[in-house]
């Protein structure tokens, strides 16, 4: 029992998250120097060492926290993410399962489970998933009736932007990153029909600066939530050990007076 803690304390300790960050980001250096074939040809063998260094690392981290965690470890999110990235790291990459090595890359997003901040930002964008469901809902209705429309009223003559319903939804996604937008494929469209303007101008407005920043404000909301409900969590701890503190005072205040009244002194 008494090893099991001394674990714990090893493994939740500030020194360890720092190191196994630093491990994490090192590993994702060396996997990206892999990808150059002059790089490997002269220090290949130093980088496969680091890699494997890295994943035993890794490895060992995730043994301990089941050891010390055991069952209740799987109650965490993240501690689930980071046991699936080790677990695909694990899995052989010889034959043809090679091109699993390409998925090792994937441990670098370990980064999201060891840096609070991240934390607090992935956490944010889960809350914003219902807010961004709907607003994808809705744009996705516009891009529709938008392609059906386009596709009735340009589709004759310009038929690769046009000629069907998908390739009308692909060119207004162009249009509402606004690439090439103007001279790529509005300006072409409007020498044929003049008043083509009045159905992508509005569009641009709808989808680029209304749809889209509904996007945002509604990650924007989540992060405040988000915010608020840790500083609320912060609060309650506090005030739990303050009342911790108050009741150990108290009971260290009883036994003083249990002592003084066997000693035949007043209190």
């Amino acid at each position: 029992m008494q090893f099991s803690k001394l674990l714990k304390s090893f493994i939740e300790s500030k020194i360890i998250n720092v190191f196994i960050t630093l491990v994490i980001l090192i590993n994702a250096v060396t996997l990206g120097l892999e990808t150059s074939e002059k790089l490997v040809s002269k220090i290949g063998n130093i980088l496969t060492y680091i890699d494997k260094i890295a994943l035993s690392i890794f490895v060992v981290e995730l043994i301990i926290k089941l050891f010390v965690y055991r069952l209740s470890f799987f109650k965490s999110g993240w501690n689930v993410f980071d046991f699936i990235i080790v677990t695909i790291a694990l899995i052989p990459s010889s034959g043809p399962l090679s091109i699993l090595r390409a998925f090792r890359i994937f441990r670098a997003l370990r980064l999201l489970s060891m840096i609070p901040s991240m934390k607090k930002v992935i956490q944010a964008m889960f809350y914003a998933i219902p807010g961004i469901a709907s607003v994808g809902t809705i744009i996705l209705l516009i891009f529709y009736i938008s392609a059906v429309l386009v596709t009735n009223f340009f589709g004759n003559k310009f038929e690769n932007w046009f000629g069907t319903i998908g390739d009308s939804m692909y060119s207004l996604f162009q249009i509402m990153t606004l690439e090439s937008w103007s001279m790529g494929i509005v300006r072409p469209v409007m020498e044929e029909y003049p008043y083509a303007w009045a159905f992508f101008v509005p569009f641009i407005l709808i989808t680029t600066f209304a749809v889209l920043n509904l996007f945002i404000g509604i990650i924007v909301d989540a992060m405040q939530h988000q915010t608020i409900e840790d500083e609320s969590k912060d609060n309650q701890n506090s005030q739990l050990n303050l009342e911790k503190k108050v009741l150990s005072i108290k009971n260290e205040l009883k036994e003083i007076k249990e002592i003084l009244k066997k000693t035949n002194l007043k209190f």
